[in-house]
């Protein structure tokens, strides 16, 4: 964290036109401050003006926080307590910010509507602007210190899952592995979880979100894991895909579609370089899946930037123009999903280089049978 990145976001918004940043508790906060509040049920604010110090409007129970964050701010503090409410501490602060007639700009994906009314009760004539590309701007490229977290995340979650491996037995209900995935991840160090983890069995696998469940691990079913953790704040998100017994014995579509896959993650991982536009990643992969007659059973983008949270921008997806660039971190994760009876998929986590870009996960993706 540094003084630089806020005066960065302060720049960007003036050539925008936008007054004030409104900035809720999370990851976009985590980032410019170092201060990890919990967004629940208490209002709680930071705002960036262009012109003047940041205010915080926040819980006075929280009031000592901003102080002892790595980020040396002279803050403007409007505190409340739940007895006075937060409606005297909004009024307050848009007052001492002039927020009045101005335009804030607000995380569209964030900010809750309890805070908007609030700034929009206490701040007459006041237009609201999205937020969310003045920081996603600032977050994309990451610097050393957090390329290496996340390499520290990948290294931890790789060797949690070659320990999960290890258990897995036919018999195990999809939430018995996933939980002994959790207890390896945090035996390795894992800080955190960006997101709970994904164990899916069988033709559940086929849901590219499902939740593990009591389902059984059955004698010839696909099991697949995508999972992560979070070291300094910064995220891991690995997929793969095993068969339970022998590779070589599993449905002869499986393996086709498998191949598919892998070379369609392979396609995906080659085609970024810095200068590329991020959907050439999702265009790459996506040829060879389309090619080999899967193209409707691939039914989400390839990839997600990845960092404090386990999605951002870029997305590996058409349409978004994106330019890479070193130090931007994302994911390439083509799939197939045969409804009712399986799914496959393979993430791996990618950084663009000065040159080229390189994979951060280097788990084999090769067809493996386990619990035999």
């Amino acid at each position: 964290m540094s003084i630089q990145r806020i005066e960065q976001l302060i720049e960007s918004a003036a050539k925008r036109g936008v007054d004030c940043v409104a900035v809720m508790p999370g990851a976009n906060m985590i980032y410019l401050t170092g201060l990890p509040f919990h967004l629940m049920e208490r209002a709680t604010v930071a705002f960036f003006p262009v012109d003047g110090k940041p205010a915080f409007v926040l819980p006075a129970l929280e009031a000592t926080k901003p102080a002892s964050g790595p980020v040396a701010l002279d803050w403007r503090l409007f505190p409340w307590s739940d007895e006075q409410g937060p409606e005297g501490a909004f009024v307050a602060a848009s007052q001492a910010l002039g927020l009045s007639s101005q335009t804030v700009a607000v995380e569209e994906l964030i900010m809750r509507v309890r805070e908007l009314r609030l700034i929009e009760a206490t701040a007459p004539g006041v237009r609201f602007a999205d937020a969310g590309p003045l920081l996603a701007n600032l977050r994309m490229c990451k610097d050393a210190d957090e390329i290496a977290k996340m390499k520290q995340a990948v290294a931890i979650a790789e060797v949690a899952l070659e320990v999960t491996l290890g258990k897995v037995r036919v018999g195990m209900t999809e939430r018995e592995v996933a939980n002994d995935l959790v207890l390896a991840m945090l035996g390795q160090g894992a800080e955190n979880l960006p997101f709970e983890p994904i164990v899916l069995a069988g033709p559940r696998s086929a849901l590219p979100h499902g939740a593990p469940s009591g389902r059984r691990v059955d004698p010839g079913d696909v099991l697949l894991f995508d999972f992560g953790v979070s070291v300094g704040g910064y995220a891991s998100d690995i997929t793969r895909t095993f068969v339970v017994g022998q590779a070589h014995s599993a449905d002869k579509e499986l393996r086709r579609a498998y191949d598919v896959v892998k070379r369609a993650n392979e396609a995906g991982r080659l085609a970024a370089r810095p200068g590329v536009e991020i959907q050439a990643v999702d265009r790459a992969a996506r040829k060879v899946i389309v090619e080999a007659g899967y193209g409707p059973y691939f039914t989400h983008r390839t990839g997600h930037g990845l960092g404090l949270e386990g999605h951002e921008p870029p997305f590996a997806c058409e349409g978004d123009t994106t330019l890479l660039e070193p130090g931007m971190t994302y994911t390439v994760e083509p799939g197939v999903y045969l409804p009712g009876r399986w799914g496959v998929r393979i993430e791996d986590d990618m950084v663009i280089t000065q040159d080229g870009c390189e994979s951060l996960t280097t788990f084999d993706r090769e067809l493996r049978g386990i619990g035999a």
